[in-house]
Formats: C-alpha cells, structure tokens, sequence
C-alpha cells in the first residue's frame, strides 16, 4: 500500500479516544484459550433461563443453538465481533473481492451498516468541513452529517451514477481557491458514494468509471466511503469490481451489509479498512455499546456454516432475480401510466426507481399533501439532495415489498395526481396573468 498517513483522516475528537481495559481483557480472553479470568465483569450464563434456540429456514434446514454456542450467543464478546464470524467474514471477503494487501486491512461488526457510516463519518469529520457526496445521495448519510454543519459538495449523478468528469471539475475548482486563498478554502478528505444499485437512483457504475474515481481520489487523498449495501443486487450480466478490490493504496473504508439479503432486523453488518481506520472504529464502538449483537452474529455465523459459501451465494442469485422481476414490472407500469408525464432511467440494481416530473418544479406538496390524500406514498427527491432546500422535481419510488396489483395502481394515481397538479399549475399562472 501507499504511504499515507491516516491521521490526517482522524479527526482531533476520534483521536482522544483511548481503549477500555475491561474490552481488552475480553479480547484477550477469548484469543488466549485455557486463561483462569477473574478479570471480566460478565454474568454467568447458568443464570440465563434460555436451554435451545432453533430456528427453521425456509429451505428444510435447522439452525440449533445450544451448549456452548448458545452460551457465546448470550454473551459479551470482543469489540470486533464474534471471532468465529470474524474469521468466516474475511474469508468471503478475500473470496468475493479479493483485495490487494489484504495483510494491511481488518473487519469489525456493526449493528447495519448505517451505524458503520455514522462511526467512520464521525471519525473523520470536524464541523464544517467540506464532504463530497454523490447527489442524489442516500438520506442516512445526511442526517449523519447535518450536525457536523458540513460542507456538502453535491458531486451529480448520470445514468452511470457519479460523474468523475465532475468530480474532478470540482477538485481542480477547489485546488485553486485552497491555493489562492493560502488554505483558507479547505479541501474535501472524504468521498462517500453507493456506488451498486444506487439509493436513490438505482444506477450502477461501470467498472471504468470506478477506476477512474479512484484515481482521482488517489491524486487528491481523498478517503473513499463505499456504501455497498446492494452489492448483491445488481441486474448486470458481471459483477462490478468494488472500489476495495481496486483499493492498492488503502483508501477505501467499505461498508457491507446483511439486511437486504438475510434480514433487515439482525442489524448485521461489517466494515472493512485499513487497520488503523478499524482500530480508531473499534474504540468508538467499545465507548457506545461495547460491540454489536452477539446473537445475530452467532446465528449468521451458524448459516453461513450451515449453507457454505456455494448455497449462501445461490441465495444471493435469488435475491437478485427476485428484486429484477419486481423492477420489470414496475418500469412496465410506469410505461403504461407515466410515459409523457415522467422520464426516468431503469434501475441496474437495488430497490427503487428515480422519477422525473415533467412539467412540476417542486413535487413537495403534491406528493406531501393531495398525494397522501390520494392513498400513495412516494418520497419527494428533496429528501436525497445535497442542498434539500431547493425546489425539486423528481420522485423515488420503491417496488421492494407492494404487490403488483399495488403498484399498478399507486403508477396510475400517481399520473392522475401529476395531471392534477398541471392543471392546478395552470389555474395559477391564468390568475396571474
């Protein structure tokens, strides 16, 4: 890897946290087998009144949880998560990915993967710093950064996902007002994106396109935030490479997550990093929570050995012909509804579909007020842009859990409610005139 200097990525704050003794006792506990500890403050687990857990998969199979296993399940356990788990998670990752050294990097557990982006946000971030975002970007990541007062550098979106062309305008601007103004205009550290089945927009970027954002961040040193929740969710005939298997200098902090594939409610999911990223994570975590839900991580560690990696990733094809069976149906309903009232990109991956109003400028009220009126939901598009106070035109739109029938017919009032608020649109400016 390149030599770079992770301090410069840790923010003051981040740096004055010190490690618990107590955890490391724990750590050390369960590395060193045989150890006699009188050290732990942890409770005994005769005093549990569970005796078996057991949990029936879809498929036939039994996952048991008892003795020993189910002892570790309802107990504390490292910071880093449940070593077994650990060890299982960077195999896959070494199998999917297959990262440059991979000596120089480490995992840790998080409760989802938005308790990941928060704690790396966090650790990085000072109150008004500038960040750049892709935009549309994903509301998690904003309501992380809106306390921090940040400088939301909204870097645009095409139907490849973020624009590098774009991205680098921006740098170059930036550069030379940091150069001007002698440091007075600070330069970005962080780039966040969800470069997959982008949320909002569904868009998934190209294999070149990544490379090339990645240089760019390489020429800038700029931490990379690769939010890949819908990793396994794309509708592409190959896999793009992840910003982390082209990672040969260590800047991309990578978040995974379970909760699209397995369950939204185990709150399973890891981040990978350079170490020393991990480490400063780790404290953070051992000073909020002490370490993520040992049960969850002991009943996925209990699947994954159960299926093996053959049959966890045929379950990952069937998510994926799952949600593009949904994406079919809905872009057909839309084509049936909403053609001349919209425009809109079909969705490579992930859960939603971006929309494009014709003809409204700002789709707030019509969606916030005679839309709920109506019986549909949809999310107006201010909620995903850098700058949401702005007037805004487009609509995001999930087809994940509405049948098909609900679909069809939240498409058609929907393109009633548009008609609607044209000639509402019109009555206005006949008044003013």
């Amino acid at each position: 890897m390149a030599s770079i200097d992770y301090n410069y990525f840790i923010s003051p704050h981040a740096s004055r946290r010190r490690p618990a003794l107590t955890r490391e006792l724990t750590k050390r506990a369960y590395a060193v087998k045989d150890t006699i500890s009188l050290a732990e403050g942890m409770p005994n687990e005769v005093t549990f009144p569970f005796e078996k857990m057991q949990i029936l998969m879809k498929d036939g199979t039994t996952l048991t949880l008892q003795g020993q296993q189910l002892h570790a399940a309802l107990q504390y356990i490292p910071t880093q998560g449940y070593p077994p788990l650990v060890k299982t998670l960077k195999e896959f990752m070494q199998k999917v990915h297959q990262p440059p050294n991979w000596q120089d990097r480490d995992l840790i557990v998080t409760n989802g993967s938005q308790d990941g982006i928060s704690k790396s946000i966090e650790l990085c971030i000072q109150e008004g710093d500038p960040v750049l975002v892709q935009n549309p970007l994903y509301t998690g990541t904003e309501i992380v950064l809106k306390p921090f007062k940040a400088e939301l550098i909204g870097i645009d979106h095409d139907q490849y996902g973020m624009s590098a062309q774009k991205l680098l305008d921006v740098l170059e601007d930036r550069k030379a007002k940091y150069t001007e103004e002698g440091g007075g205009c600070k330069m970005p550290k962080v780039l966040y994106l969800n470069p997959t089945g982008s949320n909002p927009t569904g868009t998934t970027m190209p294999a070149e396109r990544r490379r090339e954002i990645y240089n760019i961040c390489c020429k800038y040193n700029i931490l990379i935030l690769e939010d890949d929740a819908y990793c396994f969710m794309h509708f592409l005939d190959e896999n793009p490479p992840s910003f982390l298997s082209l990672d040969t200098e260590g800047r991309v902090v990578r978040f995974d997550s379970l909760s699209k594939v397995l369950s939204s409610g185990l709150r399973m999911a890891w981040i990978t990093a350079p170490k020393q990223i991990i480490a400063n994570i780790e404290l953070h975590i051992q000073s909020s929570y002490l370490h993520s839900s040992t049960l969850s991580q002991v009943i996925t560690e209990n699947l994954l050995q159960t299926w093996g990696h053959d049959k966890f990733m045929e379950h990952l094809n069937f998510v994926k012909k799952y949600y593009k069976a949904r994406r079919d149906l809905t872009i057909v309903s839309m084509e049936r509804h909403l053609k001349g009232l919209c425009e809109w990109t079909v969705p490579t991956g992930g859960m939603f579909v971006w929309i494009k109003v014709h003809g409204v400028s700002d789709v707030y009220d019509m969606l916030m007020s005679r839309g709920l009126k109506k019986g549909i939901t949809f999310v107006p598009g201010h909620a995903f842009m850098a700058d949401p106070t702005k007037a805004c035109s487009y609509i995001r739109a999930s087809y994940s859990k509405a049948s098909p029938k609900q679909i069809e017919k939240a498409m058609k009032l929907l393109a009633e409610l548009i008609r609607e608020e044209h000639l509402l649109l019109r009555r206005k400016l006949d008044n003013c005139t």
